[in-house]
């Protein structure tokens, strides 16, 4: 175990999908932050005698916290440190690589509630660290409670640095990305009260459009609260309110993208990924003719993909597996429906700003309000059901289910889709059904629903 892990089971992984995350003070603890700040320290010390940190965070209460704790311990064991402050995950990203320096921490919850806060690592490419690294941290953190990491003394301390204007240099690249003035554009911008409150505005009104800025004035707390690209109807409100071209909707750590058009209609992450490759495949730059997506795309996606000649591939749900894919075989561009978008030409992470500077140039040149833009494909109705059950493993051997859930897939046929999967950290199966007639779903999805329900022990809630 971990000292200050809090109540966290001995057994289980410190890391999960996104770093480690957890209530503040009831499992991330500043002890935590600190031991991870050893263990991370040691580990890219291997490599280089001082090796050097960014740390960014984002705008909750306990940010600045564990910001000091994290980097007391990188100093204890030799590292130094870079403080950005607040700024978006992405810039960590981007800003470690164009500097040189060894490894980023993001001290973040992304769109969680503020009472949660995470720590997350990246490479001195901008990239996340694999599992084994994670692994590795972890033992090392274990290693660091009981006093077994070296001390250093003297001239050997690590040192801090302050740098405010970090922001502002990420604010200029992703200003860079463009070639277009904004200028005519209404822009309703949600910060969602988080990591792009200030450097948002400051993007699109540099690039020349009009900025009406809402949830932009963090306290520690509100971050996430009803606003953001998981809260988008206050958006959507404004964007009628103001008569605005388009409404851009960040998370709390700013690498989610989501739109509103002007009519207050959203979209989502698949509509954004079909309008930015379609641009990318028009300039001549969308390798190989591909879109990464994952498993939660909606039909709608892979057939307007494949009218307008390009193809798709679907990943495992998290960013983490769209990147994985997207390196491997050296593609442009992938995303979530979750807005979650990486351009990896451009940035080694989803990121929110860039996302919304390549879709307000793309809407500006092409001359058409956004509603029009969105017909690039047809949504399909998708249906979640989370079914909250007493154990999570065995159901895809259960014969009954699986029977259920191959006469569902007959029943919708090539029109539709059902999807069962595990919540990868809730105790609870998703049944997700899409196809064109909504009554058809809800039927479908109860059904094989009610059966995992009997098979699984069905909790109620």
């Amino acid at each position: 175990a971990v000292e200050g892990a809090g109540r966290r089971s001995v057994m289980s992984r410190l890391f999960g999908t996104d770093g480690v995350r957890g209530v503040v003070n009831a499992f991330l603890t500043p002890e935590l932050a600190y031991h991870l700040g050893r263990a991370a320290g040691s580990y890219f010390g291997r490599q280089k005698k001082r090796p050097v940190f960014l740390i960014g965070r984002d705008t909750r209460i306990s940010g600045a916290m564990l910001e000091n704790a994290l980097a007391a311990g990188i100093c204890s064991v030799g590292g130094d440190v870079v403080v950005a402050g607040v700024v978006p995950t992405p810039a960590v990203a981007y800003l470690v690589c164009k500097h040189g320096w060894d490894a980023g921490v993001v001290i973040s919850a992304s769109h969680n509630k503020f009472p949660d806060n995470g720590i997350k690592f990246f490479d001195g490419e901008g990239f996340k660290l694999p599992d084994a690294v994670e692994d590795e941290l972890e033992e090392l953190c274990s290693q660091s409670s009981e006093n077994n990491l070296e001390r250093p003394t003297g001239a050997d301390i690590g040192r801090i640095l302050n740098s405010r204007e970090l922001a502002h240099e990420y604010a200029a690249f992703v200003e860079s990305t463009v070639d277009v003035s904004l200028e005519g554009l209404t822009v309703v911008y949600d910060g969602a009260n988080g990591a792009a409150s200030a450097v948002g505005p400051e993007v699109f009104e540099k690039l020349g459009a009009k900025v009406i800025a809402i949830n932009v004035d963090p306290d520690g707390v509100n971050i996430n609260e009803n606003a953001g690209s998981t809260h988008m109807e206050g958006l959507q409100a404004a964007v009628v309110k103001y008569g605005a071209d388009v409404g851009i909707a960040n998370d709390g750590d700013a690498d989610r993208c989501l739109l509103v058009d002007e009519k207050g209609q959203a979209l989502d992450g698949d509509q954004i990924m079909l309008l930015c490759a379609k641009q990318l495949k028009e300039q001549g730059r969308l390798k190989q003719d591909m879109i990464v997506g994952t498993v939660m795309s909606n039909i709608g996606f892979h057939k307007a993909a494949k009218e307008m000649g390009m193809k798709t591939f679907a990943t495992a749900v998290g960013d983490r597996y769209v990147l994985e894919k997207m390196r491997a075989d050296g593609y442009s561009i992938g995303g979530e429906q979750s807005g979650h978008v990486i351009f990896l030409d451009y940035n080694s992470t989803g990121d929110g700003l860039l996302t919304a500077v390549q879709m307000l140039a793309l809407l500006k040149k092409s001359g058409q309000p956004l509603s029009e833009l969105a017909k690039v494909m047809v949504k399909y109705p998708q249906l979640l059901i989370n079914v909250h059950v007493v154990t999570k493993t065995g159901w895809d051997e259960n014969p009954l289910i699986q029977a259920e859930i191959t006469e569902a897939a007959r029943e919708l046929g090539e029109n539709g889709r059902i999807l069962v999967r595990p919540s990868g950290t809730e105790a609870l199966i998703r049944v997700m059904a899409e196809g064109p007639d909504h009554e058809q779903l809800e039927r479908i999805c109860h059904t094989v629903a009610e059966t995992i329900g009997r098979e699984q022990g069905l909790v109620e809630e």
